[in-house]
Order: C-alpha cells, then sequence, then structure tokens
C-alpha cells in the first residue's frame, strides 16, 4: 500500500493577467501547488484579464460542471474599426467612419442582442474542430465554417466615455459566449465596425474578482467549494454510505430535489461525497459523480 500523502484539493480564483494563456496559468499553478493534477473551468483569451476558477486534485473532476456556469465582464468597445481577432491584439482589417453615433442609439442596439441568440464562433477561439482549435488554423491562414451555436445574454449595457468612439460594456452572458463577437455584431448593427480594446472578466458564477488573488499569491480553497454553485443535498447514515458506493437510490433518499439537479450531496462537515441528477422515469437519482476519498 503506497504511503505517499493526498496531494492538494480545491479550487482557486486566480485574478489572471493578460498575456497569459489559461494554460500557461494552469502550468504556472502545478509548480506553484506542487501537482500535476490541476485543470481550468473554462479558457479565459490571453488579452482578457480576471477570473480564472482552477481545479486542484478531486477538484478536477468537478471542473465539467463549472464550465456550465454564466460569465460577466467588464469591457471597453472601440468603434470604427474592424481587426483579424475581433480585438485590440489583431490587425485592423476594415474601417468606417462612424463619428456621427450617438448616444441612444448605441444602449438600443446592444440591448438588441440581449437574450436568446445563434452565435457563430471566432475563427480565433479555443474550439476545436476536427481536433484542431481554430486560433491554430487561423495563425496558418485557413478558414472553416463554424455551426452557430445558442447562447443567452442576460445583460448588454453600454456606457460612454470622453471619447465617442469608446464605449464601457457590462455583459451577463451564459458559459460559450464570445464577448469579442457581440462587440463585432454591435458594430455592424450600428452601420460600421467594432472591436474589443479591454474586457476583464468578473465573475464565473458564483466565483468573483473580490476573491480572486493574482497567481503569485494563489489560495487553494476547500473542496466543498467547487459545488457552491449547486443545490446541496445534505445525507447522513446508511445513505451516506450508499451515495459513496455510488448507488441509484429513490428520489426520497435525498429528500425529493427539486429540478433536475444536478445536487451536491453532502454529508458533516460538510464533506463533499458525490454530485448526483435525475435517473429515468425521475422518481430515481443517479451519480453523476463520486468523490474519491483520500
Amino acid at each position: 500500500m503506497s504511503t505517499r500523502p493526498p496531494g492538494p484539493d480545491g479550487v482557486a480564483i486566480v485574478d489572471k493577467d493578460a498575456a497569459w494563456t489559461s494554460h500557461d496559468v494552469v502550468a504556472k499553478a502545478r509548480g506553484i501547488l506542487g501537482t500535476r493534477k490541476i485543470g481550468h473551468s473554462g479558457t479565459l483569451d490571453p488579452d482578457a484579464t480576471g477570473v480564472l476558477v482552477l481545479g486542484v486534485g478531486r477538484a478536477t473532476r468537478l471542473l465539467r460542471f463549472l464550465q456550465l456556469l454564466p460569465k460577466s465582464y467588464e469591457a471597453e468597445i472601440r468603434f470604427g474599426s474592424a481587426t483579424s481577432t475581433l480585438d485590440a491584439s489583431g490587425e485592423v482589417i476594415a474601417t468606417a467612419d462612424m463619428s456621427g453615433l450617438t448616444a441612444s442609439e448605441v444602449p438600443i442596439a446592444a440591448a438588441a442582442l440581449t437574450g436568446d441568440l445563434m452565435q457563430v464562433p471566432p475563427m480565433v477561439s479555443a474550439l476545436k474542430v476536427d481536433g484542431r482549435r481554430l486560433h491554430e488554423l487561423a495563425r496558418e491562414g485557413i478558414e472553416v465554417e463554424r455551426q452557430a451555436r445558442p447562447v443567452h445574454v442576460a445583460r448588454f449595457d453600454v456606457a460612454p466615455t470622453d471619447d465617442p468612439l469608446r464605449w464601457r460594456a457590462v455583459i451577463d452572458c451564459s458559459s460559450g459566449t464570445y464577448v469579442r463577437s457581440l462587440a463585432a455584431v454591435l458594430g455592424v448593427a450600428l452601420g460600421g465596425f467594432a472591436h474589443l480594446t479591454d474586457w476583464r472578466r468578473t465573475s464565473v458564477g458564483p466565483f468573483t474578482l473580490a476573491e480572486a488573488r493574482p497567481l503569485v499569491s494563489i489560495e487553494l480553497l476547500p473542496l466543498i467549494d467547487a459545488v457552491r454553485g449547486m443545490d446541496c443535498v445534505s445525507v447522513d447514515g446508511a445513505i451516506a454510505d450508499r451515495v459513496r458506493q455510488g448507488a441509484v437510490l429513490d428520489a426520497a433518499a435525498l429528500g425529493d430535489p427539486v429540478g433536475e439537479g444536478p445536487w451536491a450531496v453532502v454529508t458533516d462537515g460538510p464533506t463533499l461525497l458525490a454530485v448526483y441528477e435525475r435517473y429515468r422515469d425521475g422518481q430515481r437519482v443517479k451519480p453523476a459523480l463520486v468523490i474519491p476519498s483520500q
């Protein structure tokens, strides 16, 4: 039997610097925390800053749930030019005179880009097509057809700055929404072009900038924090033992939880045991995953 001590477990909320890729952050965190078992909850573009949630140790198994959490951003939009990357890092590929923009038409156009939308992923994105990331293909000058995907934008508020061609924006959106594309579409809707000059992710679900730390002072939060965005079900005794074993249960055993799940199942401590979801006719529940004991 191995006597190797268990590695670190939990989540870390990093305030990512510009010019770092999400992979860079993970690689550096592995060195700082002394474990290779680290992943992130969703790519944050290199030029963007802000919240990047890392799963460490057993929390890496929970990342698939964190990837589905909604996101919030603060950004600045520059009207009058389009770039090859939809942000300030790219080359200007088109321009238009948009000096006539009025303070009333920009918020109206932004409001029209809220709700349920179909969005085509940009070529400069981490999405994979036939096993290759789009941004890799874009660097080779290759453009491929991309299927539009449903996204939801709950909030797209804009406000003017002293420069009539630069507007601040606050965006709340579903996972998988490309804020660079929103800015570009907004420019077209107003009769010209636009791109992002700055953007900062301010939250991933319940994880916010208020608790984010620079990578050099990374702080590991308990494993239970990884499911703070889920409804929680508490069990004990024989039911807790069956949950540890990954048993399919009657929903009543979890107190007839509301909705389809997933639910975090915890016991005293609280200690996270598993994540459960509905099964078949809905009268039973099954484990989406069971947290292995250390």
